[in-house]
């Protein structure tokens, strides 16, 4: 489609927001009329050519007294599309009788099929249509958009020649939506993706197997689908690929969407090109999954990142201590003890990741090809979370099943609502050859284009020339100044728990002792004396002499005395003292346990690839001598510091350089001093 034709019909129908619905609707509700109306007009180009048509089978069925059923059978032969109208007006139609406007546009809109009826429910369209008739602009509106001065039509069309093809509708669709959000200071990219990122990614899932691709049918999903356009452009390009290679494809669409406006356009969308409607559903992926039991060949999406799942946890765990019920996100891992699961869930202000788990449950395991993923994260996925936390656990379970194939970075600005750092992850579970144990990381945060006008966010674009280069990138497989490639275990380590003792000194002071009578009960007042016939008031360094003591002299005494109360006691009478000795837990076989003390307690991160053991003695024994590791407490992690592996250290200036520049600025100001001076 002719992008100036598009910009056309673009400001046509944004100015009839202006046009008719100034003074009625305050602007943030503009879009509760509009969006719909510019579905319903394409539907109603689409149809108008089989129109008499359909409503001669529809008497005829009527007259025979078939029912809904039958005519969601028969009807959309006639039609033409997996819709249809029974009402016996068009939209231009409806003109002809300005005081009836009102009862013959509900009769119009009732006329649709079921599944446009669904997409005018979810637009709520209806609810607009009283104030519409009551502001006398619904005639105004529908006049408006059957304007000869936009063409909503398909190409070749019976009535015009040139018209307007399904992508181009897609994109009419898509910046109204940017558009609307904008003004309503909204997140204009929430539910749609720059085709220009699209592109690139249906060429890393597609292009990398395009000579293993057979005839078939193939599912794409996408999990957080918006307007569809992520499903709308893999099909057509997988179906170039098999055109191109004289292969037959039928590729099958399937999507979920949580927005009910997003969801309608989509429905829209998939009606519009004769796809199933009924595979897409509304809803939430994460609370309540609509493909349970399906797999997937393709799979792609831009999910929602920074936002919130919290109202959506009770469906995902149960009970105080939040169990995990969903299977998705507690998975079985080689190296966990027996009966134990890798909790995938990360902190709950951010979902992201929940989307790419989903997918993940979805892969093909018994087809040749398995499943290729291809989805848009921002930084917060790649480093998030400490190791044994949700978002560790997702980058562990999928490096270590070596499902990922790169992760491309992408230059900042490229999307409608966030100007942050956003990355590219591409996955599958059949990997190449040269691939296999490697993970590819490619730098493209320089390659793009400037746009003319900003577009919300987005500023820049990625030029045919930086697809086709980052793509080259990724296909080549090559380290580069751009391209580095490591082995999975490099984002690996393990956090361990360094451990000093608790080292005590018992003091019975006055101050100590008042303290402990105003907190004792009457049964321990005895025990002071004991203290102060066995201490007296000198330190004493040695806790663990010091405890055998005062207990076998409590023992001897016959005063019985709770754990609580010896806790009391000690915790009255000793403090911390590093010059003190060790206190020991308990003495084992293999020798000597000391009573950890918290507040020295430390952790350290040790690669992967290292000897935890060696690390220990190398970087924590030379500086605290009386350390140890909890083995119990050590906790596999995984990050992937992107830019730590591109970063280009650039040396500071010299003096000398910052001296001169200091005394070449004073000598082009002093004139102008002078100036001001002499004023």
């Amino acid at each position: 489609m002719n992008h100036a034709t598009h910009n056309t019909i673009v400001n046509f129908i944004w100015n009839i927001a202006d046009d008719v619905l100034r003074d009625v609707y305050v602007r943030g509700k503009y879009r509760d009329v509009i969006l719909p109306m510019t579905v319903i007009r394409r539907l109603d180009c689409l149809l108008e050519p089989t129109k008499k048509e359909v409503i001669d089978h529809y008497l005829k069925l009527v007259a025979g007294k078939f029912g809904e059923e039958t005519f969601a059978q028969q009807l959309p032969k006639f039609s033409g599309y997996p819709f249809y109208n029974t009402s016996r007006f068009t939209l231009k139609e409806l003109l002809d009788y300005p005081t009836e406007i009102k009862e013959n546009f509900e009769n119009y809109l009732d006329g649709f099929s079921e599944n446009v009826k669904e997409i005018i429910r979810k637009f709520k369209l209806k609810n607009q249509i009283e104030t519409l008739v009551e502001s006398n602009r619904l005639y105004s509106l529908i006049q408006k958009f059957v304007s000869e001065q936009i063409n909503l039509s398909p190409p070749k069309s019976t009535a015009i020649q040139e018209g307007l093809t399904n992508l181009g509708m897609g994109y009419i669709f898509e910046e109204l939506i940017r558009r609307f959000n904008e003004e309503n200071n909204e997140e204009a990219g929430e539910h749609f993706t720059p085709r220009d990122i699209i592109q690139l990614m249906v060429n890393l899932i597609f292009l990398p197997i395009k000579d293993q691709i057979e005839s078939g049918t193939y599912l794409v999903y996408d999990d957080a689908c918006g307007s569809g356009g992520m499903l709308t452009e893999a099909e057509t390009f997988i179906k170039e690929l098999g055109e191109g290679a004289g292969k037959k494809m039928t590729v099958e669409l399937y999507g979920q969407e949580v927005n009910p406006e997003t969801y309608a356009i989509c429905q829209s969308d998939m009606l519009i090109k004769g796809k199933n409607p009924e595979q897409i559903y509304f809803g939430s992926t994460i609370s309540d999954d609509k493909f349970a039991d399906l797999t997937f060949d393709f799979m792609l999406a831009n999910p929602p990142y920074g936002k919130s799942w919290s109202t959506e946890e009770e469906f995902i765990t149960e009970g105080k201590k939040k169990e995990i019920k969903d299977s998705r996100f507690a998975v079985a891992h080689p190296g966990l003890p027996a009966g134990e699961k890798l909790k995938l869930l990360p902190r709950t202000s951010d979902g992201q990741l929940l989307f790419l788990v989903n997918m993940l449950s979805k892969m093909k395991t018994t087809n040749k090809l398995g499943s290729r993923i291809a989805i848009v994260h921002n930084g917060s996925a790649l480093f998030t979370g400490d190791a044994g936390s949700g978002e560790s656990n997702i980058r562990r379970w999928i490096l270590e099943n070596d499902w990922l194939e790169c992760i491309i970075g992408l230059p900042l600005n490229m999307f409608y609502n966030t100007g942050i750092a956003t990355y590219i992850w591409v996955l599958a579970n059949r990997k190449s050859e040269k691939r296999k144990g490697k993970v590819q990381l490619i730098d493209a945060t320089e390659w793009y284009g400037k746009l003319r006008k900003n577009l919300g966010s987005k500023n820049c674009e990625l030029t045919a020339a930086d697809i086709q280069k980052i793509t080259e990138t990724f296909l080549d497989f090559q380290e580069t100044e751009k391209s580095k490639i490591f082995d999975h275990a490099d984002f690996g380590y393990h956090k361990i728990t360094v451990e000093r003792p608790l080292r005590l000194t018992l003091q019975v002071t006055p101050e100590r002792v008042a303290r402990f009578e105003a907190t004792a009960n009457g049964k321990l007042k005895p025990v002071l004396g004991i203290l102060t016939d066995l201490f007296g008031n000198e330190p004493h360094k040695d806790f663990n002499r010091v405890k055998l003591d005062f207990e076998k002299a409590v023992k001897g005494e016959g005063i019985k005395l709770a754990a609580k109360d010896l806790k009391l006691i000690y915790d009255t009478f000793t403090e911390k003292d590093e010059t003190a000795e060790a206190v020991i837990k308990k003495k084992t076989k293999e020798g000597i346990i000391y009573e950890a003390d918290a507040e020295l307690r430390d952790t350290e991160n040790v690669p992967l690839k290292e000897d935890i053991q060696e690390y220990f003695r190398r970087e924590v024994l030379p500086h605290v001598p009386d350390a140890w590791i909890d083995e119990e407490k050590t906790v596999r992690g995984y990050e992937i510091s992107f830019t730590k592996y591109f970063y280009q250290f650039k040396p500071l200036r010299s003096l000398e350089k910052i001296a001169a520049d200091i005394l070449a600025l004073e000598a082009e100001t002093e004139g102008v001093l002078r100036q001001i001076v002499q004023m």
